[in-house]
């Protein structure tokens, strides 16, 4: 009985080892995109995003948020969250002008 491996044995072997591979690049990318709190499937209307992030520490954070277009530094660690920069002072909700009847 012949215990070598043969030509069909290495390919079954490589090729078993590309997919996992494959498999662990795909995992890897895909926690990369949601790291930062995104989605995969962004929402077009969305109002608050995450620009950039940056860790200054073990459990400190700085972001880069944008809101309704604003951009805000924000200082996160494992119990608040703070406004580095200053906040936009209109905070006035969108309005859909069309949904208004006419007087």
């Amino acid at each position: 009985m012949n215990t070598g491996w043969t030509f069909l044995d290495w390919v079954q072997y490589a090729f078993s080892f590309a997919l996992v591979i494959g498999l662990l690049l795909a995992l890897l990318w895909t926690l990369r995109k949601m790291q930062n709190g995104s989605t995969l499937l962004r929402k077009k209307n969305q109002r608050i995003q995450t620009i950039e992030t940056l860790s200054v520490g073990p459990r400190q954070k700085i972001l880069l948020i944008q809101v309704d277009g604003h951009d805000v530094l924000v200082g996160v660690t494992a119990h608040q969250m703070t406004a580095l920069s200053p906040w936009p002072r209109t905070t006035a909700m969108p309005t859909d002008l069309s949904k208004e009847t006419p007087p």
